[in-house]
């Protein structure tokens, strides 16, 4: 695969989607015309335009989320004023065409023809137009009420790019409007372009046609085009329905009959034309299963005349610069050693820089437990009700926040620096050919890729995946990588047992290993449900390469820590309180005089040993369920037996209490492979369920993993007890 100017990497099949899959057989409805007073607005664009930036610029805080009726493609629906007017905008989903080869294609188009919104506003890349020119032309023949809203004004202008917005209205004969989204500039003019095209009412009807598809096409439109007029009544426009019935666009017939009540194709006069002009094209030479590669090509020949027409380049260096570094980036010589690389360098900054601050903040949080009980006992609060706050509660959550924030305060602002950078989907780029040679769909590089911060929202994103075998695939399978709650142990257990007097690159090492490990088991485990359960054949699907941009540290900064450092740390206190307090309560219920916390320990012992663990570290596992994040603080307070941690003042106090209850090396290793391999978290398990819609497969999410962490655990344990 060759890097096609920063734009398509693979190319779908151009056939389209049989009804089966189609509006028809979904049922879906798409949201009408609120009132005569409130326009609705559709936003389009490629992916990678800024077209979520300019949304947000919009609407502020003024909007909410859901999926698309009959797809579990996630929406986002705004709302703002202007002109004295209420717009409501629907964030579309990013598309490059609107030829509805998967269930993006096919929401955008089925909107912007069948809910008629008063205006529809394609986002295009300033730094790449002629690319997001076929998206707009797409739009334009469909409806006239469109404006281009060229967005990333600001990196064009840095790369030595100059777009005339006059001439490419002109051309385009809509409203062009130039903007950067980033930073707010132009969008007041883009919220005056939607007003004055909003006065034209709902965009049912083309203007003048822009694209000249050849004199043997263009006569057999005209054949087509008036009977289709006539039987449409201003509903849609002629021309572009007269040019898919040429096509035979299985997908838009099926949605047409759906929207319209009656099957276009099989009106006598319409169906007498279409026969007269197949024929006439025959007659030309032209076969009917050429066609839409014609009207392609007149499309993209059109885009390429515009953009020589209203595009300067004052600099070309910065095309062949992004193509020189993704030589190197993604080659097949240097593109996986570079990835890891510059995933052990990041794991290396996160644990060098995460030991200080993470024992500068236990020692600050830990400090709050005398004062927390003297303010208890002198409101004569009950010893035990003191003992399950502090050493129960409180201590639990205080270890999570100490061993916790610091890693992801470092972690998350890296990885969304390489976001922002462009690197990402590089990563995807690259492990594309891994995952379409397991069965599974290109795309889930990039679920693979958001499972590292969350499995749960790894998932969701599984919704960017068409085909239902494969997507059900990457659900399934995502869970093997770690996500944001497992990496403190991970990073801890990696130091206390493998750094050495002098701690080093070892840890770094050690976790890029157990990244590359959940990466193989993704892959070997696809490959097996594509064998077995999901069989099937992969399919394609584009993929962009968006220009390197420098990052907005100071965005990624904030964006980083409030939207996933903050939003995990809450998530992991949440749950850590409760796990806290079920744990006191164990330890403190003792029928017999025999503590239920031992008895269960003492219960999972033998199965735990032959893993190489103990019972309590099992246990804690169990009782973890609500979130990874919490895992070692039950294992902390479970080793105490009396309701509470113990106090460690240093990382070697921590390390001396392992020891004393038969730590080893092969426990910790054991310990980290269970961490990576074993259920997914009950969030991610109810996602699962939601996106499934099923409980036998939300059963296999939770099987599959787990079944590979205990034959890996077992097989470690059992070498060790053989070569100790």
């Amino acid at each position: 695969m060759v890097p096609l100017t920063r734009a398509l990497i693979k190319r779908s099949p151009e056939k389209p989607p049989s009804p089966a899959g189609s509006a028809a057989k979904s049922g879906r409805s798409f949201p009408q015309k609120e009132s005569d007073t409130i326009r609705t607005v559709a936003l389009a664009g490629n992916p990678n335009v800024g077209k979520s930036t300019v949304f947000n610029a919009l609407t502020g805080l003024k909007q909410h989320t859901g999926n698309w009726p009959g797809k579990t493609v996630q929406n986002a629906r705004g709302y703002f004023f202007h002109a004295g007017k209420e717009h409501v905008l629907f964030d579309l989903p990013g598309t490059y065409s609107l030829l509805a080869n998967s269930a993006e294609e096919e929401i955008a188009r089925d909107f912007i023809c069948f809910s008629r919104p008063d205006v529809t506003v394609v986002v295009a890349d300033a730094t790449c137009l002629e690319r997001s020119l076929n998206l707009v032309l797409q739009v334009r023949e469909i409806t006239k009420n469109t404006v281009l809203c060229v967005n990333l004004m600001d990196e064009a202008k840095k790369k030595g790019i100059s777009v005339d917005l006059t001439r490419l209205g002109a051309r385009l004969s809509l409203r062009a409007v130039g903007a950067s989204a980033r930073s707010g500039a132009g969008i007041q003019a883009l919220l005056g372009a939607v007003a004055a095209a909003g006065e034209g009412g709902a965009g049912g009807e083309g203007a003048t046609p822009l694209i000249d598809y050849g004199p043997e096409l263009e006569q057999a439109v005209s054949l087509v085009e008036p009977a289709v007029t006539q039987r449409l009544g201003g509903r849609l426009d002629g021309r572009w329905a007269a040019l898919r019935l040429l096509e035979g666009n299985e997908s838009l017939l099926a949605s047409l009959f759906h929207s319209l009540g009656f099957d276009l194709a099989a009106d006598e006069q319409i169906a007498a034309a279409l026969n007269r002009a197949l024929a006439f094209l025959e007659e030309s030479g032209i076969a009917r299963d050429a066609l839409r590669d014609r009207i392609t090509a007149a499309r993209v020949f059109f885009a390429e005349s515009v953009a020589r027409e209203v595009l300067t380049e004052a600099n070309k260096t910065y095309r062949a610069r992004d193509e020189r570094i993704d030589k190197v980036l993604t080659s097949r010589l240097f593109g996986y050693p570079l990835m890891l690389l510059l995933l052990f360098f990041i794991l290396w900054l996160t644990i060098a820089g995460a030991n200080v601050p993470s024992a500068l903040l236990s020692d600050a949080l830990f400090s709050l437990m005398g004062p927390a009980k003297a303010l208890l006992s002198a409101i004569r609060a009950p010893e035990p009700l003191i003992d399950l706050l502090v050493n129960g509660v409180y201590k639990t959550l205080a270890w999570v926040v100490s061993v916790m924030l610091p890693p992801m305060a470092i972690f998350f602002p890296l990885f969304t620096i390489l976001e922002d950078w462009g690197y990402l989907p590089r990563v995807a780029f690259n492990l594309d050919g891994p995952f379409r040679r397991a069965g599974a769909h290109g795309k889930q590089a990039l679920t693979t890729c958001m499972g590292f911060g969350c499995n749960a929202c790894g998932v969701t994103g599984c919704r960017i995946i068409d085909s239902p075998r494969e997507r059900l695939v990457a659900v399934l399978t995502n869970s093997f990588v770690p996500c944001n709650g497992r990496f403190p142990l991970l990073i801890l257990l990696s130091t206390l047992f493998f750094a050495g007097a002098g701690g080093g690159p070892v840890p770094a090492l050690m976790l890029t290993g157990f990244l590359v490990l959940g990466v193989s088991a993704t892959l070997l485990s696809a490959k097996l449900l594509s064998k077995t359960l999901l069989r099937g054949v992969p399919s394609s699907f584009q993929l962009e390469l968006p220009p390197y941009r420098l990052p907005q540290f100071g965005k990624v900064l904030v964006r980083s820590l409030l939207d996933r450092t903050i939003f995990v740390l809450g998530r992991a206190v949440g749950a850590a309180a409760p796990a806290g307090l079920l744990i006191w309560l164990l330890a403190a219920i003792k029928p017999e005089g025999v503590s239920l916390l031992i008895r269960l320990a003492d219960f999972f012992n033998p199965f735990a040993r032959l893993m190489g663990m103990d019972g309590y570290i099992l246990l804690a596992f169990f009782l973890a369920l609500p979130a990874n994040e919490i895992v070692l603080p039950l294992i902390l307070m479970g080793y105490t037996a009396s309701a509470s941690l113990s106090s460690f003042e240093s990382m070697a106090s921590l390390r001396a209490l392992f020891l004393a209850h038969g730590w080893t090396n092969v426990t910790a290793l054991c310990v980290m492979l269970f961490s990576l391999l074993h259920w997914p978290c009950a969030t991610t398990l109810f996602t699962i369920k939601k996106e499934t819609g099923s409980l036998k497969w939300t059963f296999v999410a939770f099987l599959l993993p787990t079944a590979w962490g205990i034959a890996v655990c077992m097989a470690v344990a059992a070498l060790a007890r053989v070569f100790g």
